[in-house]
């Protein structure tokens, strides 16, 4: 899962998103409205964060470099969480390179786990990857487990929340398994989530009482990766043919039906990929 996929694709279903924020509402929220910083506030989960928990009477600071926050650095940390009970970090490395990545989430991870024990943040909550143990033939899952370990090591109670890939990123898979004039991809098993389902869930838990643990979120279907990008095709007119082959890799790591699907217990977005697919064709 990253967060490079395009614009946002508007449904009807918004209600539906931010009722499910507002039933995962406990804790914290009792005690009236939350500064909350959201990291990385004008990404794709970022932004649509920020709307939901503003919805939800919060007082919501989008934090990134173009509002004068930058993690890596430490530029702004300490204004930014001046008076912040909750933190949420939805931010990504702008590099996937293996060195560059490493160095991102450790810079900005110790950098923002200080700043928030010197604040007196109360609830530090991060977006990582489902999977990410079982992923680490890639420098970047190296990178997100060790964000996860930093996160555990420091004194601000925590929840990270592990989500599965995000429907948007159905054309970065295609044409990461194109050869020539098709695609070839493994028939191992997903559980891919809408990006609003994402924010909608991770809304909920950021209101709630930290786990001092890690929630993985999904969407409501498994799938095979090849059947996925089969009906992503099919819907948008993509007549490549989409050759299955177990032994094709997924960005470096060669995956199974455990890589990239949830345990029991996962938490789920309700949006189908069916009916995400719908929209998108209506869109076009």
């Amino acid at each position: 899962m990253t967060d490079i996929a395009g614009g946002r694709l508007h449904g009807k279903a918004d209600g539906g998103y931010h009722a499910a924020a507002m039933n995962n509402n406990t804790s914290h929220s009792q005690g009236g409205a939350l500064k909350i910083v959201v990291i990385g506030g004008s990404g794709l989960i970022g932004s649509r964060l920020v709307t939901n928990l503003r919805l939800l009477g919060h007082n919501v600071f989008a934090a990134s470099p173009s509002a004068g926050v930058n993690t890596v650095t430490g530029e702004g940390l300490a204004k930014a969480l001046e008076g912040a009970q909750v933190v949420v970090d939805v931010a990504n490395s702008p590099s996937f390179e293996d060195g560059p990545v490493m160095e991102f989430f450790q810079k900005s991870g110790r950098n923002l786990l200080a700043a928030e024990a010197a604040a007196g943040v109360k609830h530090h909550v991060a977006l990582s990857v489902v999977g990410t143990e079982r992923l680490l033939a890639s420098g970047y899952f190296r990178a997100k487990l060790e964000q996860e370990r930093l996160i555990k090591a420091s004194p601000v109670p925590f929840t990270i929340v592990r989500a599965t890939q995000f429907f948007e990123f159905v054309k970065v898979i295609a044409h990461g398994g194109a050869v020539g004039d098709s695609v070839r991809l493994p028939p191992a098993m997903m559980q891919p989530i809408f990006s609003d389902d994402v924010a909608a869930l991770l809304a909920g838990i950021t209101v709630g009482a930290p786990a001092n643990g890690t929630i993985e979120i999904a969407g409501p279907d498994r799938i095979p990766q090849d059947e996925l990008i089969r009906e992503f095709f099919r819907a948008t007119g993509d007549t490549r043919p989409v050759i299955t082959d177990p032994g094709a890799i997924y960005f470096g790591v060669k995956i199974d039906d455990r890589s990239l699907t949830p345990g029991a217990g996962a938490r789920l977005g309700p949006t189908r990929f069916k009916d995400w697919l719908g929209r998108l064709a209506k869109a076009a």
